[in-house]
């Protein structure tokens, strides 16, 4: 290919960008989930929902817990795990009941919106006599119990039982509510057991910001994805702004997500299990754009610029796409800032990995092609 041809190619990342790490900024881009993704379509597979009961050495006792394997689960194929938690008042039925966690999942796998995952449904109160109609105070001992329980008796549990791949990176942890405390104080607190962390809506039982994270580089290094999310006409509001302020001033990359006009029920909980189930378990390394323009291709812009007369990126921010937007808007910036004048970044705000939004980058592309 002779070197006046190569001068007019241009450089295209139509939404194929490498999927970073999710949660490597905050971000309040994710969209409404559309109408019916949490509704049980009959036409595509369906995962399958069980309760198993495990041996708490912890309680001294058999403890319950729902398991959730995926469509085509196959003990041929290892899978990653999720541990999703209840709120206060429930147990290990109440994501069942509320929050059709089985319904949003098998869609995603049908649209191919996630990676198929176990999705395991605990009891978070740890006790022998204690129930979600206790008193608080008397709860509130079994709640801090759990932290043990999950560790020491239920991961094994599921591990030994299960065809779940053991080790962090193949780990997550998210709750509602008093669950979504739960996650980010035990989630935070192992940074060696867990690298996917969510909160949503999380209750007055979240540490304190300060007592959350004490060690700001081992958090941003070993983290694939911190998403914080709560409704703005939520009373317990200020606890998830509290945690995202605190982020953003130790620099801990994350998600943070604010639903307009979202209170504390199951209406924001099933959107939350809706993005956070499709950014978990991404499998590429964290992308280092800081140094994309100290060797390589990169390296002299002007020498660029003079090869590559256009070097387009364009995504959508929904889907899959919420993933790369970040991804390519920060190599646009990175590149844009080192000097690179033919770069140019568009994106297609709320649509997803789909040929709609291909469609709207090449009309927007095929335009800048071959002008002198």
């Amino acid at each position: 290919m002779s070197g006046r041809i190569f001068r007019f190619i241009a450089g295209t990342l139509l939404a194929i960008a490498a999927v970073p790490a999710a949660g490597q900024t905050a971000d309040n881009a994710l969209p409404t989930p559309p109408e019916g993704f949490d509704v049980r379509r009959e036409e595509i597979e369906h995962g399958t929902l069980e309760t198993v009961e495990y041996d708490s050495t912890t309680v001294g006792i058999k403890r319950k817990a729902r398991v959730y394997t995926p469509p085509g689960y196959s003990k041929d194929q290892k899978y990653p795990v999720l541990y999703l938690l209840h709120g206060i008042g429930g147990d290990e039925n109440e994501w069942t009941r509320g929050g059709s966690p089985d319904a949003i999942l098998d869609n995603l796998y049908a649209d191919k919106k996630a990676v198929p995952m176990i999705v395991v449904l605990p009891n978070g109160r740890a006790a022998k006599d204690v129930a979600a109609r206790d008193p608080i105070p008397k709860q509130s001992p079994a709640f801090a119990a759990f932290e043990n329980d999950l560790l020491a008796d239920l991961i094994p549990f599921i591990e030994k039982n299960y065809s779940a791949v053991a080790d962090r990176e193949s780990r997550a942890i998210a709750g509602l509510s008093m669950g979504g405390g739960q996650a980010l104080n035990f989630g935070l607190n192992h940074l060696d057991t867990f690298a996917w962390v969510g909160g949503f809506s999380s209750a007055p039982n979240t540490r304190t910001p300060a007592e959350l994270i004490k060690d700001t580089a081992e958090a941003a290094g070993k983290l694939r994805l911190l998403y914080v999310a709560c409704g703005d006409d939520d009373r317990l509001f200020r606890i998830s702004q509290g945690v995202h302020e605190m982020l953003v001033e130790k620099k801990v990359p994350h998600v943070y997500r604010v639903i307009e006009g979202g209170r504390h029920d199951f209406k924001v909980w099933k959107s939350d299990l809706y993005h956070f189930a499709q950014l978990v378990f991404a499998n590429t390394p964290p992308p280092n754009y800081s140094t994309v323009n100290k060797a390589g291709v990169f390296a002299d812009p002007a020498a660029f610029d003079e090869k590559v007369k256009l070097l387009y990126l364009h995504c959508g921010t929904a889907g899959l796409d919420a993933r790369i937007h970040d991804s390519a808007s920060k190599l646009y910036s990175v590149l844009a800032e080192s000097g690179i004048k033919n770069v140019v970044f568009r994106d297609t705000a709320g649509l997803a990995h789909e040929w709609q939004t291909w469609r709207y980058a090449m009309f927007d592309f095929a335009p800048r092609l071959f002008l002198r």
